[in-house]
């Protein structure tokens, strides 16, 4: 599959990111990969896999690899009784929201197997024995305050000069969304971060 039938692709998966801020992803992944070839990438929050086939196709082109963290049970608007919650994804064994095997399919069918690599787990509990630095870090995880500032203070750190943090969901209006992504996009400018890039709530950022 190429770039362009991958990023078709993406546009049909299950999930909450609008065409022109998936596109707006592979782009400035293009150019981090044109900068830094063979680089690390990261993605905190990756649902049933639509984000990782947007920046996967750009790592490909790079020959760079995205890793891709979610612990795979959603957030907490995913659950029972919440507005996107979606039954199809429930584990019938325990009653949990699943999106592992989804994300699997989503990725194989993308043909990025070797490209964008799953990390299963609590984030902050794989970011204490990840050592590499990041040349990307994309950042659409929980949205509640612990969560998002936990993603935050832990993976930011580890971007190396020149590279991109993207951070998804980012409203300055707060009847337009939470405020945890707002807050630590704010909270990076403020560390040394320049905004590059702004496509509808994806901020793109480059490190100092």
């Amino acid at each position: 599959m190429n770039f362009e039938d991958r990023l078709a692709y993406a546009e049909t998966v299950a999930g909450f990111m609008p065409p022109d801020e998936g596109r707006a992803l592979a782009r400035h992944g293009l150019m981090r990969a044109s900068e830094q070839p063979h680089g690390t990438w990261l993605e905190i929050g990756a649902w049933c896999g639509k984000s990782a086939v947007y920046l996967g196709a750009a790592a490909a082109r790079g020959a760079s690899v995205l890793y891709s963290l979610d612990h795979h049970h959603g957030s907490e608007e995913n659950q029972v009784g919440w507005e996107h919650h979606d039954p199809t994804l429930v584990d019938p064994v325990d009653g949990r929201l699943n999106t592992l095997p989804a994300w699997q399919r989503t990725i194989a069918v993308a043909e990025l197997e070797d490209t964008v690599i799953g990390l299963v787990g609590p984030s902050s509990v794989v970011a204490a024995h990840f050592t590499q630095p990041l040349d990307l870090l994309f950042i659409d995880g929980g949205h509640g305050h612990d969560v998002a500032w936990a993603d935050y203070t832990v993976w930011a750190p580890k971007v190396v000069p020149g590279g991109r943090l993207l951070i998804h969901d980012v409203f300055a209006d707060p009847a337009d969304g939470g405020r945890p992504p707002y807050e630590i996009y704010c909270a990076a400018l403020e560390a040394g971060f320049d905004e590059v890039d702004a496509v509808g709530s994806l901020r793109v950022l480059r490190a100092r």
